[in-house]
């Protein structure tokens, strides 16, 4: 099959939408879970340290079929994650995980096409962070705000600042989404030479 001019198997497709939908479904279960180490509970939660991946199986995809393509990935992703995670989790969560992330990665997705052609790591660092930043801002505001078991105010020790339970993890949450944006270039900078870019054939200059 064509997707915008692009031939692509339904069978190759299959791997980055599962991946998608494991990743979301996965985040939205395991964002209801405060890391209890270190005293980290009103800082982190575990479901910050797996929805990173999804920007890696994002732009890989990108990568490979083109901005068409990793669109069509990502509705489709985002339609079986939201179903999926309505039964896993509550659906306020499946609801506010699944407008976040469908933002979030279309936004992943155009800055990613737009610096392609720059060297290899500024695109899938570019998109992460901006597509992480609206995906934060949107999933935490939408879950959490007027909840009151995530809204009593919380005071950290070292600025002094007072701010409701879901902001603070909302913070710490893409401070972690940056770290793992950057360990992300890993496997991404090692897979690069398997995944031939997308447009190729065409003269231009070193593909992101």
């Amino acid at each position: 099959m064509k997707i915008a001019g692009t031939p692509v198997s339904l069978s190759r497709l299959a791997i980055p939408v599962i991946g998608m939908m494991v990743v979301v479904a996965a985040s939205n279960v395991l964002v209801q879970y405060p890391v209890e180490h270190f005293g980290l509970n009103e800082i982190l939660t575990w479901g910050a340290f797996t929805y990173p991946l999804a920007f890696l199986v994002n732009d890989l995809t990108n990568r490979r079929f083109g901005p068409a393509v990793a669109r069509q990935v990502v509705y489709v992703g985002f339609a079986l994650a939201v179903a999926l995670s309505i039964g896993l989790a509550t659906p306020r969560i499946a609801l506010a995980s699944g407008t976040a992330f469908l933002f979030g990665q279309l936004l992943d997705i155009g800055v990613f096409n737009r610096l392609r052609r720059l060297s290899w790591w500024h695109a899938p660092l570019a998109g992460s962070v901006f597509g992480s930043a609206l995906d934060t801002i949107l999933f935490f505001s939408l879950a959490f705000a007027g909840d009151p078991d995530m809204s009593f105010p919380v005071t950290y020790a070292l600025t002094g600042i007072t701010v409701p339970l879901w902001m603070g993890l909302a913070f710490f949450d893409f401070l972690v989404k940056l770290a793992c944006a950057l360990v992300a270039l890993i496997p991404y900078g090692a897979l690069m030479g398997w995944l031939k870019p997308w447009g190729s054939a065409l003269p231009q200059r070193p593909a992101a």
